[in-house]
Parts: structure tokens; C-alpha cells; sequence
């Protein structure tokens, strides 16, 4: 018999079995109707992003299958779609394209071990709880690498939808391979490519109930069939291999292993932050936590699922996780249907597929490019901070010049230099009084602000700790000298410090000492139970016989003024007594 604590137990493992096996009768028509909402957006962008990708359409379906069973049993996110994503297909072309040598077969086995080695890292990582890891790929990073891949995905389909290929890599020499062949422009399909982008436009307005990508390949497809557009030049996707994928094991020539392993991690490292942003925003739209390791193990499942079932990688879907939301999902269940009704398109309805014109495929790309590319955003960085804005110029810049995957890489470095800079050389303050505001300020801030004489209430707004010790020290002793000779009290804010190493512990107390030396005082504020205890540990810096502590700023303030009146007062008491 198990034992009680099973449930926590299988949590820890599968925490979307414990939500299964607690699953309410209640919720099913509400996940029925999400579910095939979902499939309904699911197929189309399947099939587009398996031609992104560089693969048969019936590939992009593969994909959009195993891997929702496995999410449906690893993850916390009740809403949480995965499947092909934009920018994943962008960086799995870019990442295998080079190594398979154009031999199509190579890239499709490739592409599995990658997503295969993708899933294993995913699952390591959330071993060694590297979820945190995601939050390097900051806002502005990611904000400019979609921009990129928004630009690389649209480039990508002018040929489709003009009638001609384009060979070339990056944005100039596309733009110009693309100028030099517009004389090649087949009118019939750029009719198709217009006429889909059109019914991408009003069929949200007309039919709301219907995905936009779904109508415009259907109606693409029928005019195909109807039309005969196939015998004007028209190109299709063309027949569509039906039945359910064969579970396999991907192999490689072990060659390219150390190659592919390099890439392993940008890959993982985009699919995995992607999906915690589409998890997180609705997570907190429902009023439900999500756990970042947990998703990094289910994330890791899926793809392996993905693999063995011949798929690519795959990762949270931000355009299908907001349909499974807008139509009532409530749990994991949706996902699991979706997957049964993209199972029943494999095995009976692959027919139709055939006739789906690939400008309506570009047009749909297009649509999806224009979908993740984020203007407004950049303009709020640019008045948020430049630093940031440049920092997502650099992120787009590099997807278009050096690929998606070196990009992000470059991006993530760039991204911990600046943290490392903002921790090593932190703002530094001066607080003072400003009349008609309660509190202290920083006097930087505040120009009518005003220091108290014989005071420095300095602040120091970071961790000290080995590589920003020095600095600290430096403009200590630089706010020390500043108040000039007639400074008696160094008081400290410590409520910013949230730490100290032994570099910060004995430069502190080089700082104590130097003041110790001219007859200043040094005194801390907050943090009172902290450095008791700092003080039980070691002698220096913080021995109370040399360190005067107090709650707060102001309670050191009040207790400089008291001293500072008493000394006066002592003061004039010995001139009356010498002039008596």
C-alpha cells in the first residue's frame, strides 16, 4: 500500500499527474472547447514553422503532440501550451543548417539530436535549480532578439511570396539578392501571398471565432484546388505524409557532436526564458504560482518527447496559450485534447494539407514575425534608460549579423558585465534635510538639500563584498574628506547592504580605523540583529567598543544633535569659567 505522502512525492517529479489525478468533471467542457480552439491554431503554425525550420510540413505536427503529453505531465503552468515556436525554428535552422552540408536527411537527424540534447540539459539544469538562470536574459535582451528574429523570419519568406528563391544569409545580402531577382517575380503567387495577408487582416474582424491562420490557408488551399493554381506555377506544400510519427532514437556522426553541444545551450537557454515569460504573465493573470526548475524538467521532457518522435525543438507557445486562456482552459487537460485532434489531422485529414499554397506559408510567417517584433517597447527603453536601449540594438544587431544563436550569447555576456558594473560601482549617497519633507534625501537629488555640520550620512546602495570593496572604501574616505576637518560623525546606512565577505568585513574596518584615527566617529543604522551577530563572529570590523549602532538614520541623527548640544553646552560652561 503507498504511503501517505505520496502526493508530495509525485509532486516533486510530476507535478502535472498530482493536478490530473485531482482533476474536477467540472472543468472538462471548458478544456474541450480550449483544447480545440488550440488545434485549430496549432495545425496551421505547425505547419509553417516546420517549413521555417526546414522540414515537412507532417513534421511541424510531430512536434505539436508528444511533446503537450509530456508538459501535461511534468509542468506547473495550468494554461502553458508548447509546441513550435518562431523563434526556437529560427535558431534550430540556424544552429543545424551549417552542419548538415545541404544533405537533407543529416539535418533532419541533426536536428533531432539536438532537440534531444536540448531536453537533457533542461533537465539537468533544473537538477541543479539553474531556473534563476532565465533571469539574465533581461527584458531589453529579449525584447532585441525577438526584434532580430522578427526581421530574420520575415526576410526569410520574400521569395515565397514573390516566386523565387534567395540563397543568401543576413539583411543586406538578401535585400540586395532579393532587388536583383524581382525581374523573376511570379505574379500568380504574389497574388496569393497578397491575397492571404489580406485575409489575415479582416478574418479576425469577420469570423472571431476562427483562427486567422486556419482561414487563410484554408481559402488559400481552395483556391488552389479550385483554381487550378498548381499548373499556373503556383508552388504548394504538396503531399503530406499521413499516420502518426515512428518513436526513434536520433543518430549522428559524432563528428559534429562538439558543435551541436555548443549550441545545445543557446537553444535551451532562448526556449526556456521564452517559456517562463509566456508562464509567468499567465500565471499571475490567473492568480497561480509556477515553479522555475519544475518548468526547466517539463521543458526538458517535451523536447526529448519532440525527439524520439522525430519532431524539433520545441518551447512555450505564447499565440496558443493565449488562445487556450481566451477560451476558457482552465487546466493541462486542454492541452492533452489539442494533442488528440492534431493526432486525427495526421491520420485523416492530411489530404487537404497538400494544396496549401507556400505564399499563404510566408504570409502566415509574416503575420507571426510582425507578432514578436516589439517597437513600443524599444521606445520605452529609450526613455526608461539608453543603456538598456542599446543594449537591445546590440541583441537585434547580432541576430541579423551573426545569427540568432551567437547573438543571445553575446547579449547574455554583455548583460552580466553591466550587472557586474552596477554591483561594483554602485550609486553612492549623502543624505540630508530638505525643508517641508519629512525623511532624509540625497543631497545629489535634492539641490535645496542640506547636510548637518560635523555629520556624513553616507549610503552605500549595494552588497560589499570583494570586488566592489575597494570602491567602497574609496568614497568613504572621499565623503570623509569632504566634510573637512570639522566632521565628528561617519554615520553609515546599512539597510542597503544586504552583505558583507571577509574583502567587505576588513575593508570596513580599514575604513573605521582611518576615521578612528582623525576622532571621527563611526556609527551604523539598521540592520542591528545582522551585525551583533557579525560582531560575535570576529572582532573586526564591527566591535561595538568601536562601532556606534542605531536602528535607524534618524535615531543616529537625534543622537548626534543630543551629544553635539551637550558638547556645546560643556563648552560654553568652560568659557564662562575661564572668563570668570
Amino acid at each position: 500500500m503507498m504511503s501517505g505522502d505520496w502526493k508530495p512525492r509525485l509532486a516533486r517529479i510530476a507535478p502535472g499527474m498530482v493536478s490530473l489525478l485531482a482533476y474536477k468533471r467540472s472543468d472538462l467542457p471548458h478544456d474541450l472547447i480550449a483544447g480545440l480552439s488550440v488545434a485549430a491554431v496549432a495545425v496551421p503554425v505547425g505547419v509553417a514553422y516546420a517549413q521555417l525550420a526546414g522540414f515537412s510540413p507532417a513534421v511541424g505536427l510531430y512536434a505539436s503532440i508528444l511533446p503537450l503529453v509530456a508538459y501535461t505531465i511534468f509542468g506547473t503552468s495550468r494554461q502553458l501550451i508548447v509546441g513550435p515556436d518562431a523563434a526556437v525554428c529560427a535558431l534550430v535552422a540556424a544552429a543545424v543548417g551549417p552542419l548538415s552540408a545541404g544533405d537533407q536527411n543529416l539535418y533532419w537527424s541533426l536536428s533531432e539530436t539536438l532537440t534531444l540534447f536540448v531536453g537533457i540539459f533542461c533537465i539537468a539544469a533544473s537538477f541543479v535549480k539553474l531556473g534563476g538562470i532565465a533571469d539574465f536574459l533581461s527584458k531589453p535582451i529579449l525584447v532585441g532578439f525577438l526584434n532580430g528574429v522578427a526581421i530574420h523570419i520575415a526576410l526569410g519568406q520574400l521569395g515565397k511570396i514573390f516566386g523565387f528563391g534567395i540563397s543568401s544569409q543576413g539583411i543586406i545580402p538578401t535585400l540586395v539578392e532579393f532587388a536583383t531577382k524581382l525581374n523573376q517575380t511570379h505574379l500568380p503567387t504574389v497574388i496569393v501571398g497578397l491575397a492571404s495577408f489580406a485575409v489575415l487582416a479582416i478574418s479576425p474582424k469577420l469570423l472571431r471565432r476562427l483562427p486567422a491562420a486556419l482561414v487563410a490557408m484554408i481559402a488559400a488551399g481552395l483556391a488552389t484546388s479550385v483554381m487550378h493554381l498548381q499548373a499556373m506555377g503556383v508552388k504548394t506544400v504538396g503531399p503530406v505524409a499521413a499516420g502518426l510519427p515512428q518513436l526513434r532514437i536520433p543518430h549522428l556522426p559524432p563528428e559534429v557532436l562538439p558543435d551541436l553541444l555548443t549550441e545545445t545551450v543557446g537553444v535551451a537557454l532562448i526556449s526556456f526564458s521564452s517559456m517562463m515569460l509566456t508562464c509567468r504573465s499567465f500565471a499571475s493573470r490567473n492568480r497561480y504560482d509556477i515553479d522555475a526548475d519544475k518548468e526547466f524538467a517539463a521543458l526538458g521532457a517535451a523536447n526529448i518527447a519532440s525527439a524520439l518522435c522525430q519532431g524539433f525543438a520545441v518551447s512555450g507557445a505564447d499565440s496558443r496559450t493565449a488562445v487556450n486562456d481566451s477560451a476558457g482552459g482552465r487546466t493541462q487537460v486542454a492541452g492533452l485534447v489539442a494533442a488528440g485532434v492534431i493526432a486525427a489531422v495526421l491520420m485523416f485529414l492530411t489530404g487537404p494539407l497538400q494544396y496549401v499554397p507556400m505564399a499563404a506559408l510566408g504570409a502566415v510567417l509574416v503575420k507571426a514575425a510582425l507578432s514578436l517584433a516589439d517597437v513600443s517597447t524599444l521606445k520605452t527603453l529609450y526613455r526608461i534608460d539608453r543603456r538598456e536601449f542599446a543594449l537591445s540594438i546590440v541583441a537585434t544587431v547580432g541576430v541579423v549579423a551573426v545569427g540568432a544563436v551567437k547573438a543571445i550569447l553575446i547579449a547574455v555576456i554583455l548583460a552580466i558585465l553591466r550587472f557586474v558594473r552596477l554591483v561594483s560601482r554602485p550609486k553612492v549617497e549623502i543624505l540630508g534635510t530638505v525643508e517641508g519633507y519629512p525623511g532624509l534625501h540625497s543631497i545629489e537629488r535634492h539641490k535645496d538639500a542640506t547636510t548637518i555640520p560635523g555629520l556624513v550620512l553616507f549610503r552605500f546602495n549595494a552588497p560589499i563584498v570583494f570586488f566592489n570593496a575597494p570602491y567602497f572604501k574609496r568614497e568613504a574616505l572621499a565623503a570623509a574628506n569632504a566634510a573637512g576637518p570639522e566632521l565628528k560623525w561617519f554615520v553609515m546606512d546599512m539597510i542597503p547592504v544586504t552583505l558583507m565577505d571577509a574583502t567587505g568585513l576588513y575593508t570596513a574596518a580599514d575604513v573605521i580605523g582611518t576615521l578612528s584615527e582623525r576622532g571621527v566617529v563611526f556609527a551604523t543604522a539598521g540592520r542591528l540583529a545582522e551585525l551583533s551577530d557579525r560582531a560575535s563572529k570576529t572582532q573586526r570590523p564591527f566591535n561595538r567598543s568601536d562601532v556606534r549602532q542605531f536602528p535607524t538614520l534618524r535615531a543616529a541623527l537625534q543622537a548626534y544633535r543630543r551629544e553635539h548640544i551637550l558638547q556645546s553646552s560643556d563648552s560654553n560652561l568652560s568659557t564662562e569659567r575661564i572668563a570668570g
